[in-house]
């Protein structure tokens, strides 16, 4: 399962208009070079060759380019097959499966991005097995095939992926990327297929087997996700390394949530996963209710919680307490603007009975986080202002 946490359809409409518009939205590498950026980006964070088998030379590492859509979702291209066929993802590590849509697919959804044609790969190789996921908003189901993937500089040989053949609903027809690139751990994946980076590793094309994010806010551009390498220059102090409590997400163990010195949820502690593909700060519905009481946020009619603008200068931080570590989100970052009103950055989780937290995109934003699947832990330092 995943939480895709997003505007409200209200909101969204007001943002989106056609699926035109998403066909013609343009790479983060369009972008870049356009406004004469690619270069200066290239050189901040270079690809050097070989691997972790050749201690003596460099550390091999990629840095993948994001696009921050909105301040809601994260995506890169990526390419996969001979001659390589572009797609925009969604890069998540809150699920596992890499998938893009195929030209078997007939839903609304597919008509509005770009599909994979197996037909014009030389290196497509197909399968008889299927797959299905469900997100927390949206799903796909189809087939799993094997091609040549490029992400950033890094090409992956025989990666499995998901074709999809159906995409129903409306979320996946909005959404501004083609598919989603899954980066938690192999016992979450659909079908049993293998993530993308755990295929890095076992084919040492990363010296180090870990990646880091670093995303930015206000829609500015800079965000990346780097494999196999991290880079200090985007966080300040040194990384504080949090023990993974489960290896199927990213879970770690949060002490208490607090405002104001007043520990107001988790008591006692609770789990949460961190998770690039999640909008939002999510958690079950008593511990967010009890948040949204304490910063003042009231429900409209179309059940989002709305909070008076001038809070964003008078409310103190939500502070996570995290393996002893203090982690401040300040309001300027839990309270959402838009045109004419403001929005709590708080959401209960999407599936009755789940007692996990969610540290979505709004807390990624505040703090650099480094993914480390060598000794299964996360490291969190507050990014460089």
């Amino acid at each position: 399962m995943k939480f895709l946490l997003l505007l409200s359809l209200v909101a969204l409409s007001q943002c989106l208009t056609t699926k035109v518009y998403l066909k013609k939205s343009k790479s983060t590498r369009q972008i870049l070079k356009e406004h004469g950026l690619l270069d200066d980006f290239l050189k901040k964070h270079p690809y050097n060759p070989g691997t972790k088998y050749f201690p003596w030379m460099q550390n091999t590492f990629a840095t993948e380019p994001l696009q921050n859509y909105l301040d809601l979702e994260y995506s890169g291209v990526i390419s996969i097959g001979t001659p390589p066929q572009e797609f925009v993802v969604l890069f998540d590590t809150g699920s596992s499966n890499l998938w893009v849509p195929s030209v078997d697919c007939s839903t609304p959804a597919c008509s509005s991005h770009h599909k994979f044609n197996p037909q014009l790969s030389s290196t497509f190789r197909s399968t008889s097995q299927s797959v299905s996921i469900t997100y927390g908003t949206g799903s796909m189901s189809g087939y799993l095939g094997y091609d040549t993937v490029q992400v950033g500089s890094i090409q992956v040989s025989n990666q499995i992926f998901g074709l999809s053949q159906s995409e129903p609903g409306s979320f996946l027809y909005y959404a501004p990327y083609d598919g989603i690139l899954g980066l938690a751990y192999p016992r979450l994946a659909a079908s049993g297929a293998t993530p993308v980076f755990d295929n890095m590793m076992s084919e040492g094309l990363v010296s180090q087997d870990l990646f880091s994010v670093f995303l930015s806010a206000d829609e500015q551009s800079g965000s990346f996700v780097m494999f196999g390498g991290v880079d200090s220059s985007y966080y300040t102090g040194s990384l504080n390394w949090v023990p993974l409590s489960a290896e199927l997400y990213w879970e770690i163990t949060v002490d208490s949530i607090s405002f104001n010195g007043q520990e107001i949820a988790c008591s006692g502690g609770c789990q949460a996963i961190v998770d690039t593909g999640t909008s939002l700060l999510v958690g079950p519905p008593s511990g967010i209710s009890s948040i949204q009481n304490f910063i003042g946020s009231k429900q409209d009619s179309n059940g989002q919680y709305i909070v008076n603008c001038n809070a964003i200068n008078q409310l103190p931080d939500i502070v996570y307490t995290i393996n002893g570590i203090q982690y401040p989100v300040p309001a300027s970052a839990y309270i959402r603007q838009f045109q004419g009103y403001c929005q709590s950055g708080f959401e209960d989780i999407p599936f009755q009975g789940s007692q996990l937290w969610i540290l979505g995109d709004i807390f990624i934003r505040q703090y650099y986080c480094v993914f480390d699947r060598a000794n299964n832990q996360i490291g969190l330092a507050p990014v460089a202002q």
